[in-house]
């Protein structure tokens, strides 16, 4: 283990590791039932995808910790399932099937830049500032997660300024106002002692911190009535579930899949527009979690960016771990599931120390072991990991202080990345905005030999893909 994984040369060990890994899955736990309440609004069943969320998180985590030798967790995307149930199947009426076919062929072209360097390519372009940038607004977006996953914010439309949907989805405009909720309830009081668990642990130095918080808080949300053991005994009908599987299984390639995906030839623009936005959000939010996470705690190291720049194949670990993340995408689609990409929450494993794949590892097996003891899971409560993810989310903001902030050429388009990352809940979305003002602001210096063309390329993509977006349904 020791050899395969090199513990001591990146500063672990198999304690810290499995820790590490535990404290990824609690915190990117909720995928497992969030993303089959989501995707089988459009049909397909609960049971298939509840099983592909799994396998397909199991698979990709094993192949970026295996591979890769990263300690990042793979799993469906949030975000991107949003956009497969509610534009692709319900605004642009494309079948789940016709859906599942373009997220694999989304995961196809992933496969291709990568392989040929142009994700790599990508990376070098982006400058300096704008990567601590990255690092700093994925600090602020991981935290702002915690908050709101720990019920601590309220928002107030106005009438007026909201649609309502079919399936219960409420879209609101700049008239929703946020505001701090009342601390009244058990689970706000809850996550206010975890919040506070996890900040005294910490300070103390104490080992294990991030851990020891969450069980923690979901043994303190037992007598607060939060936590719920009786259903520890439940168990899922997973016969049922596999049996769903078997009919979804495959489905992107079948009749009602990609043999009609490109059967209207006046419907093939829409298509590929399609296919093109689910790869622009993939390809970026991977990049900005590397970039964001990896650089901070080491994990791609000076030495790891150079050989990324000066080899071929698969030398360096960012040239693995960007493989690997593309893969998963199109082994998702096979499976039934919405785009599987390399999850922010790892932030959560790495702050507890994780360092190698053994972390990966760990967290893929509980995935693994989630099909049978899913109410085991479910009972950790979102005001257990949340402050997790806040704790985590505050260590990482050190990135902001190596931009210069007095200097306005700088500042603007890193306060663009970093801040827009988290308002918009989007990483793809902060450096879109953020690669644009820095254009913005080299055009305006007159010092356009700075820009990188793939910089400029990335850019005009992104505005691209905002035009795309505003004249599509919603």
């Amino acid at each position: 283990m020791e050899r395969f994984f090199k513990l001591k040369e990146n500063g672990t060990n198999v304690s810290t590791e499995v820790m590490a890994g535990f404290t990824t899955f609690f915190a990117m736990s909720y995928i497992i039932f969030v993303n089959p309440s989501m995707l089988s609004q459009t049909g397909i069943p609960w049971g298939a995808v509840f099983l592909a969320t799994i396998i397909a998180s199991a698979i990709g985590t094993l192949i970026m910790g295996l591979f890769a030798n990263v300690p990042y967790a793979q799993a469906p995307g949030m975000g991107l399932n949003a956009f497969f149930t509610y534009t692709v199947c319900f605004g642009l009426n494309f079948s789940w099937e016709q859906a599942l076919a373009m997220v694999f062929l989304c995961g196809v072209i992933n496969v291709i830049i990568t392989v040929t360097k142009i994700r790599k390519s990508i990376i070098k372009s982006i400058p300096v500032s704008m990567q601590n940038a990255i690092g700093g607004g994925i600090g602020v977006f991981i935290a702002y997660i915690g908050i709101k996953n720990a019920g601590l914010l309220q928002f107030t439309a106005d009438p007026g300024t909201y649609a309502l949907f079919d399936s219960g989805t409420v879209v609101a405009d700049a008239g929703i106002v946020p505001a701090l909720v009342k601390f009244n309830t058990a689970p706000v009081i809850l996550a206010i002692i975890g919040i506070i668990l996890i900040i005294v642990l910490l300070v103390l130095k104490v080992k294990g911190a991030v851990l020891i918080s969450i069980i923690g808080t979901t043994i303190i949300g037992i007598p607060m009535g939060v936590v719920d053991i009786s259903s520890i005994g439940a168990t899922a009908n997973v016969g049922t579930a596999f049996a769903e599987l078997g009919q979804v299984f495959g489905a992107a390639f079948g009749p009602k899949g990609m043999l009609s995906l490109f059967s209207d030839p006046s419907r093939i623009p829409l298509v590929l527009m399609t296919i093109f936005a689910f790869s622009l959000s993939d390809t970026f939010d991977t990049i900005g979690t590397f970039i964001g996470t990896g650089r901070k705690s080491g994990i791609f190291s000076a030495e790891d960016e150079k050989a990324m720049e000066l080899s071929t194949g698969f030398k360096s670990k960012m040239d693995r771990a960007l493989f690997s993340d593309s893969i998963a995408t199109s082994i998702g689609a096979i499976l039934g599931t919405s785009n599987t990409t390399t999850y922010v929450e790892s932030a959560a494993g790495i702050g507890a120390g994780g360092r190698t794949g053994l972390t990966s590892v760990v967290t893929a097996l509980l995935f693994i072991l989630s099909i049978f003891l899913a109410p085991v899971a479910g009972i950790v409560p979102a005001a257990a990991t949340a402050p997790a993810l806040i704790a985590v989310g505050i260590m990482m903001l050190s990135a902001f202080k190596e931009i210069k902030w007095d200097e306005l050429e700088e500042a603007i388009p890193a306060f663009f990345a970093g801040i827009v990352m988290a308002l918009c809940y989007s990483i793809s979305y902060g450096i879109a905005t953020g690669f644009i003002f820095y254009c913005i602001v080299k055009v305006c210096k007159k010092q356009t030999k700075d820009l990188h063309p793939i910089l400029i390329v990335s850019t005009i993509l992104f505005i691209l893909n905002f035009v795309i977006l505003s004249i599509i349904p919603a």
